[in-house]
């Protein structure tokens, strides 16, 4: 039987995320799996590979051939050069960690409450404005009304 380590497809229309299997050459591309041995999200930035490198060396070393996005993925995370003997390449991008949303509300928090409180900023209507526009306003619709 001729095992390969290709990606299935999961995921929404121009939302794909594949899984890393082992499966038989024969099978269908999104049929059954060996084994799931790893994570590829393409659209995230940077690209989140995630793989379980003991089994990929497990399944390499039993001659499993790796197809050419995933033996492109495997260089990438070192995996290939570990199994042919060669040096490590450089390591990959990592996302930045996400601020913790309430530490950020709160240091937002204390910036507001030292800052000294003032008038707002549009001024307020005078009553005086909104009467002789209600007055005008009360004119021109007579004007229009008795001609």
């Amino acid at each position: 039987m001729a095992v390969k380590i290709k990606l299935k497809r999961l995921g929404k229309i121009r939302s794909p995320h594949y899984r890393i299997i082992v499966a038989d050459s024969r099978t269908r591309r999104d049929g059954r799996a060996i084994e799931e041995i790893g994570l590829y999200h393409p659209v995230q930035n940077p690209s989140r590979i995630e793989v379980d490198s003991e089994r990929v060396q497990y399944w390499l070393g039993v001659g499993a051939q790796p197809t050419e996005p995933v033996a492109a993925i495997l260089k990438v995370t070192g995996d290939w050069q570990k199994f042919k003997g060669l040096p490590a390449p450089e390591p990959m991008k990592v996302a930045e960690p996400k601020a913790d949303k309430k530490a950020l509300f709160e240091a937002a928090a204390k910036e507001s409450a030292d800052e000294p409180k003032g008038e707002a900023i549009t001024p307020k209507a005078k009553k005086s404005d909104k009467k002789a526009d209600e007055a005008g306003k009360a004119e021109s619709s007579d004007e229009s009304t008795g001609a």
